[in-house]
């Protein structure tokens, strides 16, 4: 394309204003890489001219076709990004930058540098996704012109386009460039297929011109009788989709009927379905290949009817069927809701944004990992891959990659009822965690308020990186609050044993000032690292009371001499108790164990005052004192491991029903060592087992253990604590 090509054509729809920053665009790339030529002898000029006739071919606002101009500047010319900022703005600024390659930086190989320039380019494509239209524009002219490189060059950049800018094209919609970046990097990668498939294709190009023409105007005929307005035209299969129908299919190329497909452009949605009528009225339609993308849109925006029937000579025929707006999509993707109005971008509506949720997955892999490999791998693993649709119980439609799971599934809708999973029903049946899902699926997760959290078994099956990144995000926090927790226990159990004051020691200020004594950025940080033993909090008190508490040798005598003839500070209004729970503040007091949540060491509990027998102890989430205030108090666990008791605890299984099953279990728990004090069990028509025991067990950490070991055993749905 010539400047005056592109200028003549970006006219039929930018103002005189927009063309004139488009010349002043043009003047500046020229003046800027004067002197420059490319590998094929041509001035360098040629490759930003090209680029942006491509990008007002695709419509695109002035913006966009400016940093098209421009794109290169920064990284083969002097110019600046400030220069390009001060002279266009600070849109085609970000723009130029998101697509300009890092400099200055030491990296361990070329693949690390290309992995890095992929990820700064996702990155700027999140924000702006004009950013990778003109990236996939550049592309494209370079491998028009890929003839020119050396082969080993040739070769790279065929396979870079096929795993990253052909399915990014394909992802933004935008066949258009799609299918030419696959048949041009089908040329240099695999040339023999390539040519053959294009000699055969010339061999019985007449013949099947000859067929397609027949029925377009036998269409035509058709469509006019219901007086539609309608476009009839055919479309020739491209190189690549034939190349991928031989290789996937196993077919020789006379075994491809559907080299030629037609297409029906029309008015209205319900122009479309008419004509569909009229089409299965006059040919029969093939079983199964009726796909409605109107309904249900891919996940790129592309919409249109498809259908194959038995054409006039008795060979499968595709046709398709779109409004005219649909066709735009088609063809142009996310660049067609560009709409240019009085000199502003129109950016896409909420139900493009919807459709394009994936991006903003970007920036959050991008905070998850360092490793720009790392980054690639699971953008392509994520966005790149092939999908399926499912269903909620609503009718919302979820897409996912091939080969997820429940579990991808119940992430997608919320991180929480991920984590709260404890099963998932499909069309109505219980299925395992594993199950592979199916286009068409309806999904339903179980969730618990009682639910353990994700198993790190979870992270085998989940197919989805970002489902996985979650998963262990949430063991990550789950110890990390565990250990805040239990520090913060300890520096107060230290400063009891010292007779010091919690509140007047244990200040926000003091603990901050001391956790940057001890290179910590924050408290929770020195919590953290007094509950996993990396300090002890002996050696925080002393550097909290430091300032306040120096006492002399003979003062210290003293107070060592007071605390051996004194019993151990607040011991006295504790009471132990045969079941390993103390009651704060109260003495002489029955207590006992509830046996509706029945607590073990590890659980968060509370005590209940009762009328005439004294304290009943429940987890603080047992909904039997959910009402209950006035009556509470404040108990806790005894910390002596070395006479470990046990607790009853209920837990339900969940399991497909097959002979052995029971036997499993039972092995299963034996083999952790823990008793089994009582079970039953029943299964119900769609062989689902339900197996309740109660086992007894020492703690909180024992009881997970014993969960873990049952949930992998083969076809188990579920299991969780119950209450009685």
């Amino acid at each position: 394309m010539t400047m005056e090509e592109l200028i003549q054509q970006a006219s039929t729809y930018l103002d005189a204003k927009d063309i004139e920053t488009v010349k002043e665009a043009y003047r500046f790339a020229d003046e800027a890489h004067k002197g420059q030529v490319r590998k094929s002898g041509e001035p360098y000029i040629i490759h930003p001219i090209e680029v942006a006739g491509i990008l007002v071919q695709l419509n695109m606002d002035v913006t966009t076709i400016v940093s098209g101009f421009l794109h290169d500047v920064v990284e083969d010319t002097r110019v600046t990004l400030d220069d390009i900022r001060v002279k266009f703005g600070d849109n085609v600024a970000e723009l130029v930058d998101g697509v300009t390659k890092l400099r200055n930086f030491e990296y361990t190989s070329k693949e690390d540098q290309q992995a890095e320039n992929h990820r700064k380019m996702f990155v700027a494509m999140a924000r702006d996704l004009r950013c990778v239209i003109v990236k996939l524009a550049d592309r494209l002219h370079n491998m028009r012109t890929l003839k020119y490189m050396r082969h080993e060059k040739q070769i790279q950049k065929a396979n870079e386009t096929l795993e990253i800018y052909a399915p990014l094209a394909n992802r933004l919609g935008i066949s258009a460039i799609k299918w030419e970046l696959e048949d041009i990097s089908l040329r240099y990668l695999k040339p023999q297929q390539y040519y053959k498939i294009v000699n055969l294709m010339k061999q019985k190009r007449e013949e099947r011109e000859a067929y397609i023409a027949k029925v377009v105007e036998d269409l035509k005929a058709y469509v006019k009788s219901v007086h539609i307005p309608a476009e009839v035209s055919g479309r020739p299969k491209h190189i690549y989709s034939i190349y991928r129908k031989m290789v996937n299919q196993h077919k020789q190329f006379n075994e491809i009927y559907d080299l030629f497909a037609v297409r029906i452009i029309v008015k209205t949605i319900k122009d479309c379905y008419a004509i569909l009528g009229i089409i299965h009225t006059h040919w029969k339609p093939m079983p199964g290949r009726f796909k409605d993308y109107i309904a249900m849109p891919k996940p790129n925006m592309y919409q249109s009817l498809h259908t194959t029937v038995i054409g006039p000579k008795g060979d499968p025929l595709e046709v398709q069927i779109r409004t005219e707006e649909m066709h735009d999509v088609a063809e142009y993707g996310i660049a067609a809701h560009w709409a240019y109005k009085e000199g502003k971008v129109k950016n896409i509506n909420n139900k493009f944004e919807d459709r394009l949720t994936w991006f903003r997955e970007i920036l959050e892999y991008q905070n998850e990992t360092d490793d720009a490999k790392e980054f690639m791998e699971t953008l392509k693993m994520d966005l790149f891959s092939d999908t399926v649709f499912v269903f909620t119980p609503k009718g919302d439609v979820i897409e996912l990659p091939v080969g997820s799971v429940p579990i991808d599934f119940a992430y997608r809708i919320h991180t929480e009822i991920g984590n709260k999973t404890v099963g998932a029903r499909v069309n109505g049946k219980m299925v395992p965690l594993d199950y592979k899902l199916k286009t068409g699926d309806i999904v339903e997760v179980m969730t618990s308020n009682h639910s353990y959290g994700p198993s790190r078994d979870w992270l085998k099956i989940a197919k989805s990186s970002a489902v996985k990144n979650k998963i262990r995000q949430w063991f990550k926090r789950q110890q990390r609050q565990e250990n805040v927790a239990h520090g913060r226990e300890l520096l107060e159990k230290e400063c009891r044993s010292q007779n010091l004051s919690i509140k007047e020691n244990l200040t926000e200020e003091k603990i901050m000032e001391v956790a940057k004594k001890f290179n910590f950025s924050h408290e929770n940080e020195l919590f953290a690292a007094i509950g996993y033993n990396g300090i002890t909090a002996k050696q925080v008190l002393t550097r909290l009371t430091e300032d306040t508490r120096k006492p002399t040798e003979a003062e210290d005598a003293e107070e060592k001499m007071k605390q051996l003839s004194e019993p151990k500070p607040n011991m006295q209004n504790r009471r132990k108790t045969s079941l390993g729970v103390r009651v704060k503040g109260v003495d002489n007091l029955l207590v006992r164990l509830a046996r509706c949540c029945n607590p073990v060491p590890g659980d968060a509990i509370v005590g209940y005052i009762t009328r005439g027998r004294g304290i009943t102890v429940h987890r603080v989430d047992c909904p039997n004192i959910s009402h209950e205030d006035d009556r509470l108090m404040d108990v806790e666990w005894e910390n002596n491991e070395s006479k470990a008791k046990e607790y009853n605890v209920d837990i339900e299984v969940t399991a497909y029903d097959r002979n052995g099953l029971l036997n499993e279990v039972l092995q299963c728990v034996s083999d952790s060592h823990t008793a089994i004090n009582g079970i039953s069990g029943r299964a119900d028509k769609n062989k689902v087992a339900t197996i309740h025991m109660t086992i007894a067990i020492t703690n909180i950490d024992h009881l997970y253990r014993v969960v873990e070991k049952i949930k992998r055993i083969p076809d188990i749905y579920s299991v969780r604590r119950v209450m009685q």
